[in-house]
């Protein structure tokens, strides 16, 4: 046996989403066609936006960004959960699953830190709109968007740094079909009291406050768009409303994950799968719904193509 803190075991064993055929088979025809309607809807959002010389406001730089955001988080689960569904026995390296979870909180904490800036930028659109075009000028979009993208990486960076000085020498089945904290931890050969505090500090408090703080904040932008006049209200009020949406999908199951002590509940899974493989594909298409610009964008895009 080697020491304390090093890690003797070289896999996990995925247990999966289900042991029922039929659900399995449910799941994998509704991931499937998720994938080959909803993914290239959002690649075609990036697309809209890039070719468009007018959608360039920020607005649509920030959308365009959650787009990517979201078709890439979608590949960190879905495919290999795709994959597993053929596979009798579900195994991941230990390695394999240090570098999904990695890239499960580096693109989640990103997209958490991107819908902030979304609601600055309504908030300065909204309720200081003479000062928007100096404060949310080219530059401080994209220092904005590093500064979200480093945010991701060190809440990363953290979660996996603690992991790695954990012990694990079995068992090594995980109860989930992908490898996220709360199951890892619970495999370690130590007692992770303290882990499990730090990694509710780490991800629940910045995801719990990271929404109150939108709540607060689209609360504020709402009561001011209701007390005027203005004839761009209604399209105001529709985007916080479809920023609201986006805000309750993404939020709520993190919070149900990642705010409390790591104990295992039935409805675990099946939120985990929302969160992971069902909202981010979702989210793009929900904010393109309701935007008329982004839309007749689309359809101009869409047209030409057909017609050349």
């Amino acid at each position: 046996m080697e020491t304390e803190n090093s890690t003797v075991m070289t896999e996990f064993i995925l247990l999966g989403m289900t042991q029922s055929h039929s659900i399995q088979l449910l799941v994998f025809v509704l991931v499937l066609i998720f994938y080959l309607i909803i993914l290239p809807g959002n690649f075609l959002i990036i697309l809209t936006i890039r070719s468009d010389p007018g959608l360039t406001a920020p607005l649509y730089f920030f959308l365009g960004n959650l787009a990517f955001l979201d078709a890439s988080y979608s590949f960190i689960v879905a495919p290999r959960m795709l994959a597993d569904f053929f596979s009798e026995k579900k195994v991941i390296s230990y390695r394999g699953c240090i570098t999904q979870l990695f890239f499960l909180h580096f693109l989640g904490g990103g997209e958490m830190l991107l819908l902030v800036v979304m609601a600055f930028d309504r908030y300065i659109a909204i309720c200081r709109p003479l000062y928007y075009s100096t404060v949310m000028n080219p530059t401080a979009c994209h220092v904005l968007l590093l500064a979200l993208w480093l945010g991701g990486f060190v809440h990363s960076i953290i979660q996996v740094a603690i992991i790695l000085r954990l012990p694990f020498c079995g068992p090594n089945r995980l109860d989930n079909f992908f490898c996220d904290v709360p199951q890892v931890i619970k495999l370690a050969c130590t007692d992770t009291f303290v882990v499990e505090l730090l990694m509710v500090f780490n991800s629940g408090l910045m995801t719990l406050l990271c929404f109150v703080g939108l709540l607060a904040s689209y609360a504020v932008i709402l009561c001011r768009v209701h007390g005027s006049s203005s004839e761009g209200k209604s399209k105001a009020m529709s985007t916080c409303t479809t920023h609201i949406i986006v805000i309750f999908l993404m939020f709520g199951p993190g919070i149900f994950i990642y705010t409390r002590p790591f104990r295992a509940l039935p409805a675990d899974k099946v939120v985990s799968f929302f969160h992971t493989v069902i909202f981010p594909l979702m989210n793009p298409v929900i904010y393109t719904l309701r935007n008329q610009e982004v839309k007749a964008s689309m359809r101009r895009l869409l047209s030409r193509h057909v017609i050349c």
